[in-house]
Parts: C-alpha cells; structure tokens; sequence
C-alpha cells in the first residue's frame, strides 16, 4: 500500500461491514497511517490505477505461529469480481509457504463474508461474543495447508 493508495481503502473502511462498528474517516485514516508507519504487509489490488481492494496480513499474528488476517476489504463496486479472491491468494500464498495455518475473524452478520471463506476452504473453530464490540459475535476461522511446510531454518 502507499500513500496514493489510501483514500480508497479508506472509502472501503467506510462501507460495511464497518459500519456496525462506527467507522469513522478519521479512526480509518489512523487505522492506515498506523499500519503504513509500522511498515505492515498492506497489498493492494489495484484495477486500471484505482485501489479496488486491500489484505492487511499479520505474519505469526495468530498465536505467535500462524498468519492471521487482520483486515480485508473490496470495494462494493468489485464484489464479485475476484478482487478478494485474488487478494486472498496473495496473503495463503506466502503464509502457506512457511507455515500451515492461516487464522482471520469474521463478524457473525456478515454472511456473504463467511460463505467466501468456507468456499475458499477456511473452518469456523470458535466463536467470540462481544469482542469487538456488544451485541456481535467475531467467529475464528482457521484454514489448514494440507501437508506442513519444511521446516524453516533458525526459526
């Protein structure tokens, strides 16, 4: 991701799902600023110079050994259009080079969300009430490669 970027996954931000959770301009700018600060692994699906997507991916971010999806989004204009797809090719496709599991959350209402992810292979294995905010439930996906990577050396 880069600066240029930004005002288009900030829009994303601003469209559901998060709007159950109060998204504002503002939180999403941070959101972004922090993570560009940080140099986090921010991707980018961008479609004839227009950022139509983006993944936010933890590496070990689950549990210090796994990856873990912190943010996706697409644009409602892409949905549909193999945007996330893509996007989550990019985010399985290293972390199941180097580890066997890729954990993400996904909100109890967003069924569209869940359905992608069990198509793409990935198995409900918890359920967090009122984690992110009252009143929804953030359900812990995990996708499992099927044979374990090599071992990584000085890992």
């Amino acid at each position: 991701m880069t600066l240029a970027d930004r005002p288009a996954c900030i829009e994303i931000l601003l469209g559901y799902p998060w709007t159950h959770y109060a998204m504002t301009e503002a939180r999403a700018t941070r959101v972004f600023d922090d993570g560009l600060a940080q140099g986090a692994d921010l991707r980018v699906a961008v479609v004839d110079g227009v950022a139509l997507g983006f993944v936010w991916i933890l590496p070990r971010g689950a549990f210090h050994h796994s990856d873990y999806i912190r943010l996706i989004g697409v644009s409602e204009r892409a949905r549909g259009r193999g945007v996330g797809a893509a996007l989550m090719d990019a985010a399985e496709g290293d972390a199941f080079a180097a580890r066997r599991d890729m954990f993400l959350l996904v909100s109890d209402f967003n069924l569209a969300a869940q359905a992608f992810y069990r198509h793409r292979g990935y198995v409900q294995i918890g359920a967090l009430a009122d984690y992110v905010t009252p009143g929804n439930t953030e359900l812990l996906m995990r996708k499992r490669w099927p044979t374990p990577p090599p071992p990584i050396v000085g890992a």
